[in-house]
Formats: C-alpha cells, sequence, structure tokens
C-alpha cells in the first residue's frame, strides 16, 4: 500500500509512536490502577497491525519479525513461570513476591508484579501478532 493515498500514512506516523508509549504507560501504571500487560499488550500489538495494514504486511514483519514473535508466546510464560519458579528457590510459596526482597517485602512486591506483567505483555503482544501474521499470510 505504499503508493495508496497519503492521509493513512501521515495520521499512522501520527498515532504510532503515542499508541506505543501509551502501551508502556499501561504497562508501568498497572499496579497502581487499571491496566497491566495484558493491556499494554494488546495496545502495542495494535501499533504494529496499523503499521502493517497502512505500510504492509511485509514492513511490519521487517520491524517485528515473525520469529522473534513466534520466540515471543514461550518467553513470556517463562518470565511468568521463572518469577514463581524463583519464589520457590528462595523458600516461600509460588509467587509470594515479597520473597524476591527478604529485606524489603513491598519492594520484592513490586518487582514480581512488574516481572510477572513483563512477562504477559510479551505473551499477548506476540500472540497477537502471530494471529495477525497468520491472518495476512501471502499478503501485502
Amino acid at each position: 500500500m505504499n503508493g495508496g493515498p497519503p492521509i493513512p500514512r501521515v495520521i499512522a506516523r501520527i498515532l504510532i509512536p503515542p499508541m506505543l508509549l501509551y502501551a508502556l504507560y499501561v504497562q508501568f501504571h498497572g499496579e497502581y490502577g487499571p491496566g497491566g500487560g495484558f493491556q499494554a499488550g494488546a495496545i502495542a500489538a495494535s501499533a504494529i497491525i496499523l503499521y502493517g495494514l497502512v505500510f504492509g504486511v511485509s514492513h511490519a514483519q521487517r520491524a517485528v519479525p515473525p520469529a522473534v514473535v513466534i520466540a515471543g508466546m514461550p518467553l513470556g510464560v517463562l518470565i511468568y513461570a521463572g518469577v514463581g519458579i524463583a519464589t520457590l528457590a528462595l523458600g516461600d510459596n509460588y509467587l509470594a513476591y515479597g520473597a524476591l526482597n527478604p529485606d524489603n517485602p513491598p519492594g520484592g512486591q513490586h518487582l514480581g508484579i512488574m516481572l510477572v506483567e513483563l512477562g504477559v505483555l510479551v505473551t499477548v503482544f506476540s500472540t497477537m501478532l502471530t494471529i495477525f501474521y497468520a491472518f495476512t499470510e501471502g499478503e501485502d
């Protein structure tokens, strides 16, 4: 669609950076209010999907290669599970975040929640892009 009308390209160039920035805001603000990894992953994936719809799927796949997207799905699950395994290894219950920093349990909870939400973000982002790439395979 590179030869198409310029208005969608201009609008996308204006919208995509704030969308990605908003995804980061939702990710890091999710502990204190509505939001978190799922919403942030969906917003970030939507930005890349918009990029693919306006500039072509091949451009989106160059920005975020399918191999990276496919690797991201289990990586997010591993991050999530890894936090739980780390808390078990530290002698506490699964996902008892306070064990991550025994000297400052609230700090450990903050760290644990942020890591788990990061895992969720990676998984949701990767899953949404995998579905988009599958539906648009062979198109451009």
